[in-house]
């Protein structure tokens, strides 16, 4: 017998509040009505020609395989207060950072998140990304280069927050 064990996986208490809310919007509400779909479908009739019976199927695969990600997510969780933390102006799990785009002069504001939180759209990256990876370590005011699939970008880090 071969035990897997899993890393513990750092996630904010923000994200970790999400994917409950997540988990439980698609037990009591999705797993039902994937269930109800899938009982109207049956009632109609032969199941080999019945694309409702099978997309319902499909669904209702999909959504056990997210409860199960989901399920897995919050067992091998380490939740990371950033608040409760010595501040530094160190770049760590969970800061938020202002960072000066040295080829363009913007600013942009991050926070450096887990996977299941992770949205570059509205400033969340992901702690692994290329860009999470480039900014974790460094300090307030320190240039740094980052490698990213678009080529290197180069920024300062303006301000370090432990929000």
């Amino acid at each position: 017998m071969i035990l897997c064990v899993m890393d513990k996986q750092p996630i904010t208490i923000n994200g970790l509040n999400k994917i409950k809310i997540e988990l439980n919007n698609r037990k009591n509400n999705i797993r039902p009505k994937i269930v109800q779909a899938i009982a109207e479908a049956r009632s109609h009739g032969d199941l080999k020609e019945n694309a409702e019976y099978h997309a319902a199927k499909e669904e209702q695969g999909l959504n056990e395989k997210r409860i199960q990600e989901i399920e897995t997510t919050i067992a091998i969780a380490n939740v990371i207060d950033i608040r409760k933390l010595e501040k530094k102006d160190k770049v760590i799990f969970g800061a938020t950072i202002v960072v000066k785009d040295l080829e363009t002069n913007k600013t942009s504001k991050y926070k450096i998140v887990g996977k299941d939180e992770a949205d570059v759209k509205i400033g969340l990256i992901y702690f692994q990304s290329p860009m999470g990876k480039g900014f974790i370590g460094r300090d307030k005011g320190e240039f740094v280069e980052i490698k990213t699939p678009s080529g290197g970008k180069s920024f300062e880090i303006i301000e370090v927050m432990y929000v």
